[in-house]
């Protein structure tokens, strides 16, 4: 009788390919019920205590709504146990991110989107949440009180921010993601995904949101990591139908991650062919205008097929614009070293979220958070450089900034939540006089706005959009300094400026020299009244989004004159204005239905 091994082993490979088939075409939910099983195999074992615990500490976000001195509406909110959950609705206590919707894409601000950002990558702000303990993650539930939908990506990092000695290796694992989903519901909810099981245990989780398809901000409570001190043992066929859970997860397994981006611009051995087929025949332009359609990985693997297309995949006018954000988990100094003789050319420069806690250093290029080095070297390498975010980097030392003013070709800038003082800003202005974007919003070191505002009006001619968000000491005196020395300003965020009062007319000046006004943000300002919006009216018939909450003296007679002036309107936000009520909200909408008003009421 002859042997059955072997065709046991051929049966077990029918079934291994059968389950690879299904894992790639199965739906989500699919998917998500063979989350459930491992989850519960896992659960069952009598060996595996689970430890339940809150985040100990937030450790670094992208953005927050709330102020720098302030705990209100702050990331720093999801640290410890719930303040506002099971309770719906809008709450200081909360963590609650910048933006919302897609009404900051279709603003002037808005950046032109950087070529070969990778489709799947839709990730828009983040928060890393360290705990007490280090643990295999069975479940991550995250507390959300309004509006909830957010969070497309949940991720699990070997690090501990703990620990007294750097690691070794840093890798990041997603127990979960998801594309951007409407939740047609406000009302709270414990969103509990089911997360996929890793080989290392954590104490760092990180959250990544998309907040695209909200009708409003969304607001997070807490977070709660479930796991087991012990490595949980899965049986042979959970951890199968594991292995292709994520198409993320499947291009690294195969070679194709980012993680392999300096083995791929390192290889120098080429396949040897007589021919590079009809390439050959091809104008060198029309082969540069194809490539340039490929993703910064496809481009690394396309660079190992032949040398005449080694040559175009390394020619710098392929890295005009570089987009680093999508792959900040996997990049390091390795990739950044073979990078940097291809970007010679470099106008545009997206660095956000890359560092990895530690693995790109200041050598290759930065640290987890850019220091003074790294700026110096781009003031130095970069000449041509005509985007820089510096946006979140809030280790940066002061005088770190004083490099930026080498960068004389400089048309968007963006300092939110920096260190950035006064002196140095103020060389900037000096010498970057080709700026037409320009962010200072919660730069809480700044001293006296108005000497900075001042500089803008006399320096800043071509300034199209400019962010005072939260700016604390601004007066009357810089917003006529900007008005007048800036005549092509489009949009202009005045959002939490306590010291701003339209009874010195500041608001009504500003609408009859700033005819080109598309977005005006005067967010909780509760002086505006009905002649500042009268004076809108007649002045910028151009504007298309407007944010006046707060306030306690516009009446739905001016908001309506505004709305019939103003075409192009598309956001208003007249939330907690206390003369505008549900009924005016409603008859506004039935006139003007194109319009998305907004209105909140206080809990």
């Amino acid at each position: 009788m002859p042997p059955v091994f072997p065709m046991l082993t051929v049966l077990t490979m029918f079934y291994y390919m059968c389950l690879r088939r299904r894992a790639r075409t199965a739906t989500r939910g699919e998917m998500m019920n063979s989350h459930r099983t491992i989850e519960a195999n896992s659960r069952t074992s009598p060996l595996h205590a689970e430890v339940v615990q809150y985040a100990k500490e937030v450790v670094d976000f992208s953005s927050h709504y709330g102020s720098e001195n302030s705990m209100s509406y702050t990331m720093w909110n999801l640290a410890g146990v719930p303040n506002v959950f099971p309770s719906s609705g809008d709450f200081t206590q909360t963590a609650v991110f910048r933006t919302y919707g897609t009404w900051w894409d279709q603003c002037p601000s808005a950046p032109v989107p950087f070529k070969r950002t990778p489709p799947n990558f839709q990730s828009q702000d983040y928060v890393e949440l360290a705990f007490e303990q280090q643990v295999y993650p069975t479940a991550v539930h995250v507390l959300e009180t309004y509006h909830p939908g957010a969070v497309i990506r949940i991720l699990a990092c070997s690090a501990n921010p703990y620990s007294p000695s750097p690691p070794a290796e840093v890798r990041w694992e997603i127990l979960w993601s998801e594309k951007p989903t409407k939740v047609n519901a406000s009302q709270a909810r414990q969103f509990k995904p089911c997360i996929k099981q890793i080989n290392f245990p954590t104490n760092l989780i990180r959250l990544e949101v998309n907040s695209s398809l909200l009708d409003y901000y969304t607001e997070l409570d807490a977070v709660v990591l479930h796991g087991t001190k012990d490595k949980p043992v899965l049986s042979l066929k959970t951890s199968l139908i594991d292995m292709n859970d994520l198409e993320d997860d499947y291009e690294e397994k195969n070679g194709c991650g980012m993680d392999n981006l300096n083995k791929k611009f390192s290889s120098i051995a080429l396949r040897e062919g007589t021919s590079n087929g009809y390439f050959d025949k091809l104008p060198y332009e029309l082969i540069q205008l194809i490539l340039n359609h490929l993703t910064l990985p496809d481009l690394c693997r396309l660079a190992q097929t032949c040398k005449l297309l080694n040559q175009h995949c390394c020619d710098p006018l392929q890295y005009i614009h570089l987009n680093l954000q999508p792959y900040w988990a996997k990049l390091n100094d390795t990739s950044l070293e073979f990078l940097q003789p291809r970007c010679t050319l470099v106008q545009w420069l997206n660095l956000s979220w890359t560092g990895n806690r530690g693995f790109i250093s200041v050598s290759g290029f930065s640290s987890h958070f850019l220091n003074e080095t790294c700026l110096e070297i781009i003031s130095e390498m970069c000449l041509n450089l005509q985007d820089l975010n510096l946006s979140s980097c809030d280790k940066l030392p002061p005088q770190a900034f004083n490099h930026i003013a080498k960068l004389c070709g400089l048309k968007r800038l963006v300092l939110y939540r920096t260190k950035v003082e006064q002196t140095a800003l103020l060389s900037v202005l000096n010498f970057c006089s080709e700026l037409q974007h320009l962010s200072l919003g919660s730069c809480v070191m700044i001293e006296d706005y108005d000497v900075i505002a001042s500089m803008i009006g006399a320096k800043c001619k071509k300034l199209r959009t400019l962010d005072l968000w939260r700016c604390k000491n601004i007066t009357e005196n810089g917003i006529a300094e900007l008005a007048s020395g800036c005549p092509l300003l489009e949009e202009l965020d005045l959002g939490w400026c306590p010291t701003l009062q339209s009874s010195t007319g500041c608001f009504a000046k500003l609408a009859r020299q700033l005819p080109n006004l598309q977005k005006l943000f005067l967010t909780a300002n509760r002086s505006v009244c009905d002649t500042d919006i009268e004076e809108l009216a007649c002045n910028c018939t151009r504007l298309r989004q407007l944010d006046i909450l707060g306030t306690r003296m516009v009446s739905p007679a001016s908001l309506r004159k505004l709305l019939e002036s103003c075409k192009d309107l598309s956001l208003l936000d007249v939330s907690f204005c206390s003369q505008i009520d549900n009924r005016a909200v409603l008859e506004l909408n039935v006139s003007f239905p194109k319009v998305f008003i907004k209105k909140s009421f206080t809990q």
